[in-house]
């Protein structure tokens, strides 16, 4: 049995009322044609109803490339804000007719290359590259950027009369650990206050409760955590439960990335939640060459419960 016949621009022509060069004018949003907005609206109305949809292979060959974009997000990297921003840079390429790859976890050059070679895609772009890439954060990261976000943390415990803090990691490096380290300890500094105190909380239960115990045997000055996510806040929350310590009394703990599993433990973990799709809309239109003004980016916030 033969398939549906393929909508094609004559289709769309003769269902418009234009000539089928207008219509692949309107539909490419060729920018050296002056076409009125009521006929480019009767030409993508048609194309609607009708249900057509462009011949990718035949459109990248003409433009030199496809209407693909490739994100890469590194192991590690995935998390609220990722997803935040993949649904950003998602909603935006589609807008302008584009289509979103994404690409989890470390790939072989070679293997990245057949990607490449089999796609075409109109750019590739990479989770976070300016500062894996070891990007100095300027004033406007401070802002509104990661180093923003960062801070959020200290300054939410310094704000609860917190001086000697500590920042709980990761028991494995992750690509953004010593950045994330380096603007609390920033942050820190800012505000005055003691240097802060970084130690791992590993995997599984008991590994993370025997670290928690010796690291607060070692610095009993120590009165809040500042956790590298909600993962690892909700493992040092678990193991200062274990050790016998009431949270927020004996020790303050913040999470970060606001996961949903924060708001299900007891006590529920305070942590920063951010809204990155706005940051996925901007990369989306200096991907695509765009004019990236008009957008406006919600700063990153804490949401307050009860750990902190």
């Amino acid at each position: 049995m033969g398939g549906a016949r393929r909508v094609t621009l004559n289709d769309v022509a003769a269902a418009s009322g234009v000539s089928r060069a207008t219509v692949s004018f309107v539909l490419n949003d060729d920018p050296r044609q002056t076409i009125s907005a009521a006929t480019r609206e009767r030409v993508k109305g048609a194309a609607r109803d009708l249900g057509y949809v462009p011949h990718g292979i035949a459109r990248a060959l003409r433009e030199g490339s496809s209407r693909i974009v490739v994100l890469n997000i590194d192991w590690g990297l995935e998390g609220n804000y990722s997803r935040s921003y993949v649904r950003g840079l998602d909603d935006e390429l589609a807008a302008h007719d584009h289509v979103l790859f994404v690409r989890h976890g470390h790939s072989a050059p070679h293997s990245t290359q057949q990607v490449l070679d089999t796609i075409a895609p109109r750019a590739v772009l990479r989770f976070a590259e300016a500062y894996l890439s070891g990007h100095e954060p300027d004033e406007e990261d401070w802002r509104n950027g990661f180093a923003a976000h960062a801070a959020l943390q200290i300054r939410y415990l310094a704000s609860r009369g917190h001086s000697r803090m500590a920042m709980a990691l990761p028991g494995d490096d992750t690509p953004l650990t010593e950045l994330r380290l380096r603007f609390a300890r920033a942050t820190t500094d800012r505000l005055g206050l003691p240097p802060l105190i970084p130690f791992a909380v590993p995997r599984p239960r008991d590994a993370g409760t025997a670290a928690v115990r010796a690291f607060l045997a070692a610095h009993d000055e120590v009165t809040a955590v500042a956790a590298f996510d909600d993962d690892i806040a909700l493992r040092t929350l678990t193991a200062l439960l274990d050790l016998g310590l009431s949270v927020p009394f004996d020790m303050a703990v913040i999470g970060y990335d606001d996961t949903e599993y924060g708001a299900l433990v007891t006590p529920a973990l305070t942590t920063v939640h951010i809204d990155a799709e706005a940051h996925g809309r901007l990369a989306a239109r200096v991907a695509l060459g765009l004019d990236p003004g008009g957008l406006t980016r919600a700063p990153g916030r804490v949401i307050e419960r009860g750990s902190a």
